[in-house]
């Protein structure tokens, strides 16, 4: 039986290093780079520091996660998941009643584009961040926030 996304965030699981990189993904860092596989919980955490009117990215989170670690890079895969598996948790939590849910919506693509791949999808998310006073532009079929690097939040 499948189980919700609040379940398998409450699972509990250790960050995994990775002191060599495996071969077909080495081309992921340096050469000698090492790797963190965070865990859902952990992802969750750092959502949570970005504040109203403010944003992050992909690859910000990924930065994050391996100073933390002390690694080179953070597994850009699993931290991708862990992004979805957290939004989906956070809109279970709205379904409950739960007002105060974790902002995945505040996490956008390194370039400031909209994260198809979210629960509710790009009109989801572009409605979260609307609320909060951003502005959603469109470039051919992607939409983005629009100055997304000025509201940036620095994460710890």
């Amino acid at each position: 039986m499948a189980r919700s996304a609040i379940e398998q965030m409450q699972k509990e699981r250790r960050p995994k290093r990775v002191d060599t990189l495996p071969e077909g993904v080495r081309h992921w860092g340096p050469p000698g780079a090492s790797m963190i596989v965070s865990t859902p919980r952990e992802v969750d955490a750092i959502l949570r520091q970005v504040p109203p009117g403010r944003v992050t990215t992909l690859d910000d989170i990924r930065h994050c996660l391996a100073r933390r670690h002390g690694t080179t890079i953070a597994c850009p895969v699993s931290t991708a998941i862990f992004i979805g598996l957290a939004a989906r948790a956070a809109l279970e939590m709205r379904e409950l009643g739960a007002e105060a849910v974790t902002p995945f919506w505040r996490a956008l693509r390194a370039d400031g584009a909209l994260n198809p791949k979210y629960p509710g999808g790009i009109r989801l998310q572009a409605a979260f961040l609307e609320a909060e006073g951003h502005r959603i532009g469109q470039k051919g079929k992607t939409s983005f926030l629009v100055d997304h690097e000025a509201v940036l939040a620095d994460l710890a």
